[in-house]
């Protein structure tokens, strides 16, 4: 019991602290993470909404800590009492939203690693079991320092993670796990691959047998059936293959005009996914990078999914001379997180990525 109860106190603690801090990481993609749990299709705690991002660290930070308080063994009780109530909460979470498919990804380890709701459920499971292991022979978890250098450890601890929350919410994420990191290219991860496997459906056929309805299922084909047809519905079995970026796409009064802007030789990206919402502080520094980037041959556009009323607000304000194009938010917020940001690209390819904080530190 001894041994187990030590594989399991490390392999908690290792996981609470990897998970927090992938999540501590991108502070800003988790608070989007926990809008959507908050909405009132899944959870209907819409009034959390405008405090995700405090959560967000919030969690992030007890997250990690809790793990480095179970591995150097301070304060157990109250430590194996939060592990149990936490992982209770995700398991319900969890479930719930594979239940009824209401989240696709739970966030729980970020974008690093994209699990679906019945993995991340089954991780939970995982983590419960091993948790009340833990719970049940809390007398084994034993200071692994000296117990007066415990509350240093944890202070120090915290203001670490909250002085890296403030470096990546001023700046961006250390680490990008998104497929907008610097050097992708777009072009290149918006193709699907020759041979690339497909979408497979079922198709109900529902015809009317002498009053009563008979269902036939073919792959597509329409069956021999002497029944009279009613309707047909297609249910997908097995999703094919999603290119990593799927959903980019530069809209100018309806037409798409993506691949024109990927093409070009030099572009600066101002993105900007909710001008009502955005930091108007970025705005000079922006002002000042657009007159080099013009004076240097870039091709200068903004990215939104606001409408033209706020496009011609904000250009008046600032006197910017660029169009803002019209792009899905969702895809927008995954491009950068910053409202504004900033990107520089080559043929498609992202050469530099900044917060506006940065804008100064572009190199044209």
């Amino acid at each position: 019991m001894k041994l187990l109860v030590k594989f399991a106190r490390i392999f908690v603690g290792i996981l609470f602290i990897f998970s927090g801090f992938i999540k501590l990481n991108d502070p800003i993609g988790f608070s989007y993470k926990l809008q959507e749990y908050f909405s009132p299709e899944v959870l209907g705690l819409d009034f959390l909404s405008p405090f995700a991002l405090v959560i967000a660290i919030l969690i992030c930070v007890f997250e990690l800590v809790l793990g480095i308080m179970l591995l150097i063994g301070y304060l157990p009780k109250f430590t194996m009492w939060s592990l149990l109530l936490m992982i209770i909460f995700f398991t319900f979470l969890t479930f719930y939203s594979a239940y009824f498919n209401k989240v696709t990804d739970c966030g729980c380890f970020g974008d690093a690693i994209p699990l679906t709701p019945w993995q991340s459920f089954t991780k939970d499971l995982i983590l419960l079991v091993f948790i009340l292991i833990l719970f049940f022979n809390k007398k084994m978890i034993t200071p692994v320092f000296v117990p007066a250098s415990h509350r240093w450890i944890i202070f120090l601890s915290y203001m670490l993670c909250f002085l890296y929350a403030y470096y990546v919410l001023m700046h961006l994420p250390v680490i990008d796990f998104r497929p907008y990191k610097v050097g992708n290219n777009i072009p290149e991860l918006r193709d699907i691959p020759e041979g690339a496997a497909t979408d497979v459906f079922e198709y109900h056929w529902k015809f009317n047998v002498e009053g009563e309805e008979e269902v036939v299922v073919t792959d597509g084909s329409y069956p021999q059936h002497e029944g009279e047809f009613i309707e047909v519905d297609t249910k997908m079995i097995k999703e094919g293959y999603v290119p990593p970026i799927h959903d980019f796409q530069i809209l100018d009064d309806g037409e798409d005009i993506t691949a024109e802007i990927l093409e070009a030789d030099k572009v600066l990206l101002i993105v900007a996914y909710d001008l009502n919402l955005t930091e108007k502080q970025g705005y000079e520094a922006i002002k000042s990078l657009e007159r080099e980037a013009k004076s240097k041959g870039y091709e200068v556009l903004g990215l939104t999914a606001s409408g033209d009323v706020l496009k011609s607000q904000i250009k008046e304000e600032f006197g910017l001379d660029f169009p803002f194009y019209q792009t899905d938010a969702t895809a927008l917020k995954t491009v950068v997180r910053a409202n504004p940001g900033i990107l520089v690209l080559e043929q498609g390819t992202i050469t530099q990525k900044k917060h506006y904080s940065d804008a100064s530190s572009i190199k044209l």
